[in-house]
């Protein structure tokens, strides 16, 4: 594999990537973080350039320093031909089978080559799908060299009356201080691993959240490492108020205008989230996300 590092070469990756969208969203994505700061440090590789049937970001060998740490371990993959895939990714120089690690993507024809990569290196897999949920601007990406992100700001949405704030809640921008309230409620984290990530997280990407009455979030949202959207939550207190889709129109239409690409991810059994962010603009894509997460023998799940 090639190591990517050239500005320009990564910009012409990120324009070709487009025309593969959704199929290729999460490492378009991962690219849009790198080509914008690199923020938390991560890396491209191709199997050839500049024509090209692999890429995987992963981070610096720098970051992935806790074998355990699945939250920072993650390699985010999309191929042109899947089935071809378990060569590359066997190769422990490529992907280090030695820790727990997360591989995400949206083609779920790479499971079979991750799966085989991982048997011959004694690796436990377990794979996790969900519905992969975008906007009309993100898959006019693939149709244009110039982004139309802003589209959805320009033209307003059915919803707009919902930008408009109620007393005693208010848009606020979501900060590391509240990483420990972000932590608590979410079910992927609650531990100190997870702690870690969310103020990365937070410091580094544009996050929001509703203030309620006593001034702190009562509902919020984060963007992770390659523009999802996620760790969604609302105070029990508080839910079924509107408070959550006023934030959403607001958080969307913010990175609309930053032209910052961005999608989400849904179980498919969560029919109400769905109808919700269906009302937000939200599509099911034609693909699925997937992540599969490897355990070496050594290391059991938590």
């Amino acid at each position: 594999m090639i190591l990517l590092n050239n500005s320009e070469q990564l910009l012409a990756l990120l324009k070709s990537l487009a025309r593969s969208i959704p199929e290729s969203l999460k490492v378009y994505g991962s690219l849009f973080h790198i080509n914008h700061g690199n923020p938390f440090n991560m890396e491209v590789l191709v199997d050839s350039w500049p024509k090209y049937q692999m890429v995987i970001t992963r981070p610096q060998k720098q970051e992935m320093t806790d074998d355990m740490d699945s939250y920072t371990n993650v390699y985010r993959i999309f191929s042109k031909d899947p089935q071809k895939s378990q060569e590359v990714l066997k190769n422990s120089e490529i992907i280090n089978w030695k820790q727990k690690l997360q591989i995400q993507g949206f083609q779920e024809s790479l499971g079979e080559g991750i799966r085989a990569a991982a048997f011959s290196n004694s690796v436990k897999v377990e794979h996790s799908r969900a519905l992969l949920l975008i906007t009309e601007d993100v898959l006019k990406l693939h149709a244009t060299n110039k982004s139309k992100l802003g589209s959805w700001a320009e033209t307003g949405h059915p919803d707009d009356e919902l930008e408009s704030e109620t007393p005693n809640f208010k848009y606020a921008q979501l900060n590391v201080s509240y990483s420990g309230l972000v932590n608590d409620n979410w079910k992927l984290g609650m531990n100190k691993r997870s702690l870690r990530y969310i103020k990365r997280c937070l410091g580094a990407l544009p996050a929001a959240c509703m203030l309620g009455p006593e001034g702190v979030p009562v509902s919020w949202v984060t963007m992770d490492p390659s523009c999802e959207i996620g760790m969604g939550y609302s105070v029990e207190k508080y839910r079924r108020r509107g408070n959550a889709t006023r934030m959403m129109v607001r958080y969307m239409k913010y990175l609309c205008q930053k032209i910052i690409p961005f999608y989400g991810s849904v179980l498919e059994e969560n029919q109400g989230v769905i109808r919700k962010t269906s009302a937000l603009g939200f599509l099911e894509a034609s693909c699925q996300w997937h992540q599969w997460t490897c355990y070496p023998q050594n290391l059991v799940p938590l």
